[in-house]
C-alpha cells in the first residue's frame, strides 16, 4: 500500500451554511463557522470536524463581564432553533457556563 502525502479529503458540514473558517495557527484544523448580524449583537454557529457532534451557537456582544440578559435569552434560542432546524431536534450540553453575579 502506497500512502499520498497532500491536503485531506473535503469535510462536509452538517450545515450548508457553515463555510471554512480557517486557523491560522494550525492549516489542518477544518472548522467552520456561520455569523449573522443581529443589530447589538452577533450569532455565530461554529462546527469543528475534529468533533464532529459539536455544533456550537454563540451570542457575541460587547457585554464586558455581564451576563446576558434574561429578555434577551429567548430570542437568541429561536434564532439558533430556526438555523439547526434542517438537522432535527438537538440536544443542549452547555449554556452559559459562567456563573451569576454572587455564586461561585
Amino acid at each position: 500500500m502506497t500512502l499520498i502525502a497532500g491536503v485531506a479529503p473535503p469535510v462536509v458540514p452538517p450545515l450548508e451554511i457553515l463555510l471554512p473558517n480557517p486557523v491560522l495557527t494550525d492549516p489542518r484544523k477544518r472548522v467552520f463557522a456561520y455569523e449573522e448580524d443581529r443589530g447589538s449583537w452577533v450569532l455565530r454557529l461554529v462546527w469543528d470536524a475534529d468533533d464532529p457532534e459539536l455544533l456550537e451557537a454563540e451570542y457575541r456582544a460587547p457585554l464586558y463581564g455581564a451576563r446576558l440578559p434574561a429578555t434577551e435569552v429567548p430570542g437568541f434560542w429561536a434564532s439558533v432553533k430556526a438555523l439547526v432546524a434542517p438537522l432535527g431536534p438537538l440536544p443542549v450540553e452547555a449554556a452559559d457556563p459562567r456563573p451569576a453575579a454572587g455564586r461561585a
